[in-house]
């Protein structure tokens, strides 16, 4: 108690999300294995949907949006979007009011999950406020609708150097530029033109180019090619689930949303309504994302900590979620990486 009533005082305060479905459970589980490695990390809880929003009405929660601007991080659960009509995605929303213009999802070998490749080792990063996903769409005319792809110099360059950067914080090998500058000669053009100039910038930094669609030909055939890759928003949406694929899926791998003062942390998978409540959700992929949070905040070896227990509940196989072969429970799960912690 004493050890719990200290950390509330002297913590990071971090903006936890749960989101929808299988976000509550999922949650709870990083909080509790939080909580047992001791990360001195208090919680503010929040809802991203506006319970009392009328039909009609903005769902999105502002108050959610003050306590983020406040404490500056944020952990969220994965949420449901409605596809073809309904409210802008939740998601987009936090991106652009809290600009948050980086979206970083490394994709690693997970210890004790086989696929088809052996340590593979990728980070996508994706400019994450523009591009195809601006949400600047209308019907022209009945039956044809026009949808913008805006491209800002500003949002180019930000995007470079933060890739840049990040391929030297990391040591990292090399940065590729996906691109499909032969046809959208405009719009793509003005992307690699502007990461030709941070390039320049950082000689000791590999760089090379590919086409979009060759990029991902190559990448699934052989992702030792590649190392940190970034590129415009939908190219970045699509290339991360494709990495995702290549290490066991979308429920082990990790994301975060990064801004000039801002960071949001998430599991990118899916609410998975059908087995919401029944205590077989993967949590994975949030534990995942929370340990980049820590990594950000730099609770390195609280980091390393639940990392390594993680790694060892998976190796050793015996304890595992459906998802990944097994018949565990959730609370199964996280309580194997507990005592692995506690050791």
């Amino acid at each position: 108690m004493i050890s719990k009533a200290f950390r509330r005082f002297s913590s990071f305060r971090v903006v936890l999300m749960p989101g929808d479905g299988i976000g509550p459970e999922v949650a709870n589980s990083v909080v509790d294995i939080f909580d047992a490695a001791q990360v001195p990390i208090s919680w503010v809880h929040a809802d991203l949907i506006n319970k009392s929003a009328k039909p009609g009405e903005d769902p999105f929660n502002r108050d959610t949006l003050c306590q983020i601007r406040e404490h500056k991080i944020g952990l969220k659960g994965p949420t449901g979007t409605p596809i073809g009509g309904g409210h802008v995605s939740l998601n987009v929303h936090l991106r652009r009011e809290l600009d948050l213009y980086a979206n970083v999802r490394p994709c690693k070998t997970v210890p004790g999950v086989r696929t088809v490749y052996e340590n593979v080792d990728l980070v996508t990063i994706r400019e994450n406020t523009e591009g195809e996903y601006s949400g600047k769409e209308h019907e022209v005319i009945p039956g044809v609708i026009e949808n913008l792809k805006i491209v800002s110099e500003r949002a180019c360059l930000r995007i470079a150097r933060y890739a840049f950067d990040y391929c030297e914080k990391y040591g990292r090998s090399k940065v590729h530029a996906f691109h499909k500058a032969s046809v959208m000669k405009m719009g793509d053009g003005l992307f690699l033109k502007k990461v030709r100039e941070i390039a320049k910038l950082h000689p000791k930094v590999p760089y090379f180019e590919k086409n979009m669609d060759t990029g991902c030909g190559i990448l699934v055939s052989n992702p030792s090619n590649f190392d940190v890759m970034v590129m415009p928003n939908l190219y970045g949406d699509i290339v991360s689930d494709v990495c995702a694929g290549l290490i066991g899926g979308l429920g082990l791998t990790p994301s975060a949303n990064i801004g000039e003062e801002h960071a949001i942390f998430e599991a990118v998978h899916g609410s998975a309504p059908d087995i919401a409540g029944k205590n077989l959700a993967n949590p994975t992929a949030l534990l995942f994302s929370s340990i980049m949070m820590l990594k950000h905040l730099n609770l390195l070896e609280h980091a390393e900590k639940i990392e390594k227990a993680i790694h060892s509940v998976l190796v050793e196989g015996t304890v595992r979620t459906g998802d990944l072969g097994g018949r565990s429970k959730t609370t199964e799960y996280t309580k194997a990486i507990i005592d692995k912690i506690k050791g």
